[in-house]
């Protein structure tokens, strides 16, 4: 993940913050000086607070959890709608919709409503014989459920990330987010208060050229995250379908079936001179049963009678 450098944020006119007459008296560690009646934000903070969400946003989205952009200022839309396209992230650009995160059962059943009035085509309205009146009040139902909804239409779960721009101005997202324990990563300015903020990166927040170098940041770890859980995934997949065991080969005779398990080799008899040579057995069940059986003893001859003994 590359990190921006100090020139790149003083060019972007991130370390202008607001009136000294607005400031938030929470925000002094964040403070350099103070430059006529501007404070000037210390940019060793901001490269402290950018250097850790990063670390955040690149686990999160190796695990593939999902991370949730909320700008709602008219100057930062498009910046938040482009991080949200480029990331594949849900985004929230228009008014914040009480119950987003803490009622989000209700806010899917108003997606699923939005689905079916876009799934109404021109056949349908014809077999429903639908008026005009009735066709005007589903089209500014679907135009208002897609300019609030739309940018979070995608999004199944609670996020598990919440970037926010001007904690400020989005403080019923922050509460949301707090509640549902979403962790919450604030670009804020001077103005504001960052204890309900848990990674704080002091920055202009107005200037759309400031907001913009520190979303480009953010979302690039987003996508390095993203990047690593398709490599995880495609190797995981890759692991299971080399553990496969191979199917068996058929028979040599066709069949199919498994061949039986042949009986270890017995040792040879040997067979002493003298002996008469053992029949050739025609299975192997017809194998002498006891092969070291010593050889039989030679019978004794008679002796020749002794001729006195016949007279």
């Amino acid at each position: 993940m590359e990190i921006p450098s100090v020139q790149s944020l003083i060019d972007a006119g991130v370390h202008y913050g607001c009136r000294a007459s607005r400031w938030n008296p929470r925000m002094k560690p964040y403070i350099h000086s103070k430059n006529g009646a501007v404070h000037v934000i210390d940019l060793r903070e901001t490269l402290r607070g950018i250097i850790r969400a990063q670390n955040l946003l690149f686990q999160v989205a190796s695990e593939g959890k999902v991370v949730l952009w909320v700008g709602t200022k008219r100057q930062v839309k498009g910046v938040v709608i482009e991080a949200g396209e480029r990331t594949g992230m849900p985004v929230v650009t228009e008014r914040w919709i009480g119950g987003t995160l803490t009622n989000f059962s209700v806010i899917r059943s108003r997606l699923k409503r939005l689905e079916q009035l876009e799934a109404i085509d021109e056949k349908a309205i014809a077999d429903q014989k639908l008026n005009k009146k009735e066709l005007s009040f589903m089209a500014r139902e679907q135009r208002k459920i897609t300019r609030n909804l739309g940018g979070i239409r995608d999004m199944k779960s609670v996020p598990a990330v919440m970037i926010v721009v001007d904690p400020s101005r989005e403080a019923n997202a922050v509460r949301e987010a707090r509640k549902m324990g979403v962790a919450v990563i604030g670009i804020l300015d001077t103005d504001c208060d960052p204890q309900d903020v848990d990674i704080v990166i002091p920055g202009n927040d107005d200037a759309l050229k400031s907001v913009r170098l520190l979303v480009n940041q953010l979302a690039a770890a987003v996508e390095g995250g993203a990047q690593q859980n398709e490599e995880q995934m495609k190797s995981t997949v890759s692991a299971e379908h080399n553990d496969e065991e191979p199917e068996p080969a058929p028979a040599a005779d066709g069949t199919g079936n498994e061949p039986r398990p042949t009986r270890p080799s017995r040792p040879m008899p040997t067979r002493k001179e003298g002996d008469a040579p053992a029949p050739e057995a025609t299975a192997p069940e017809a194998a002498p049963a006891a092969t070291d059986a010593p050889a039989p003893a030679e019978a004794p001859q008679n002796p020749t009678p002794d001729s006195s003994n016949a007279s």
